[in-house]
């Protein structure tokens, strides 16, 4: 396979932004992952748009909510242990068509780890991660072509960049020693290679490998390094302590910049963008620990930059259709439309609706919910 290499224009002095964009023109913010802010709280609704879509039920259609994309008028979910694609109607919430290719043979999937939807094209990307590969097909499930990246590389997260390419993340681990560069991108057509050169010291993985007695334990920080925001990308590479802005035209700008550096700390507290709107910026930053053994995660705090007041905070996002925190806000983001998604189980609304916790469209959907029923998705947009 042809691998090139792009050379993005790295501007260290400011913002400059081409088409005038406001994410571009503001100045460089700092971070400090170290410090006790104080704390906000935020009702969802107030700072962002949410649409619920409850899934139709039916033999063909089950599903435990795992969405993939967001489309115009349909969302992709997947079955992943199972291999399955399911396309819904994102108005009515009707399985539209149920596609499955795992297998090992030349047009198959050995696991799904994200599917991409490409709606001006008519085509879906199915990454499989264990081969290496990502195969494409169109609408109605047939396959159309495999597009395969380099060998060894953890592809985490794809996007759909432009007409031509996709945006992937490559994760580093200890065992992927030849990952040197965590972003590139990948054209649609023959898998060609153009790697997103992000300078850094020495390369730094967000990945603990821990043997405990027979077993071997690997965890890592949940969040993409990849997040979407309008017609941008914003892009964090762990190893470096500026985190930049990618605009269509493959210009490279410093967003925003954390303290103390990463190399300085042992352990290193990693700073992950999330959801971006006109005012707020969510973050969330992650220390790289965790006890194996009692089975904890990571230990997160979850951070908000305030355009307006020009300050950060620690923050809490309380959902008023059902009381209930919202603990997604850092989390990989879909698209530029679309910010993150929440999976509600139907027995979990149809037990809250009883004990009177439900709001909003959220009780009304309640009522015509079976325990049993497919989840109700979250669909979670900046305010307009």
């Amino acid at each position: 396979m042809k691998k090139t290499c792009m050379i993005l224009a790295v501007i260290l002095s400011g913002l400059i932004s081409c088409g005038g964009d406001k994410l571009a023109q503001e100045s460089l913010i700092t971070v400090d992952v170290t410090e006790n802010y104080p704390k906000k709280e935020f009702i969802l609704q107030d700072i962002m748009d949410v649409e619920y879509i409850p899934l139709v039920s039916t033999d063909s259609f089950i599903t435990r909510g795992k969405l993939m994309d967001v489309g115009k008028n349909i969302l992709i979910l997947s079955n992943t242990r199972e291999g399955d694609i399911l396309i819904f109607d994102r108005t009515t919430g009707q399985g539209l068509k149920a596609i499955n290719h795992r297998g090992q043979g030349a047009e198959e999937y050995l696991m799904l780890i994200n599917v991409i939807l490409d709606e001006a094209n008519g085509e879906l990307f199915a990454n499989d991660g264990p081969s290496s590969k990502i195969q494409v097909y169109d609408m109605d499930g047939n396959f159309k072509r495999t597009l395969q990246y380099r060998k060894g590389a953890f592809v985490s997260n794809i996007y759909n960049y432009d007409k031509d390419h996709l945006l992937c993340q490559d994760t580093y681990a200890p065992e992927n020693t030849d990952s040197k560069h965590s972003f590139f991108l990948l054209s649609k057509q023959d898998g060609t290679i153009e790697n997103i050169q992000i300078p850094y010291e020495e390369k730094i993985s967000t990945v603990i490998v821990k043997k405990v007695g027979d077993m071997v334990y690997g965890n890592a920080p949940r969040n993409s390094l990849i997040t979407p925001v309008q017609d941008k990308w914003i892009l964090t590479e762990p190893s470096t302590d500026t985190i930049y802005m990618s605009g269509s035209h493959g210009d490279l700008h410093p967003f925003m910049v954390r303290t103390p550096s990463v190399r300085t700390m042992d352990p290193e507290i990693f700073l992950f963008p999330g959801v971006l709107t006109s005012r707020y910026y969510f973050l969330q930053a992650v220390k790289k620990e965790c006890d194996f053994e009692k089975n904890q995660d990571m230990p997160k705090t979850d951070l908000v930059f305030d355009k307006q007041e020009n300050r950060i905070y620690q923050y809490t996002v309380y959902n008023k259709d059902f009381n209930k925190r919202i603990e997604d806000m850092s989390a990989r983001c879909i698209n530029g439309e679309t910010a993150f998604y929440v999976t509600l189980e139907a027995n979990e609304l149809v037990e809250a609706y009883k004990k009177g916790r439900l709001d909003g469209p959220l009780k009304v959907i309640a009522t015509k919910l079976n325990e049993e029923d497919n989840p109700v998705i979250m669909i979670v947009k900046p305010k307009k």
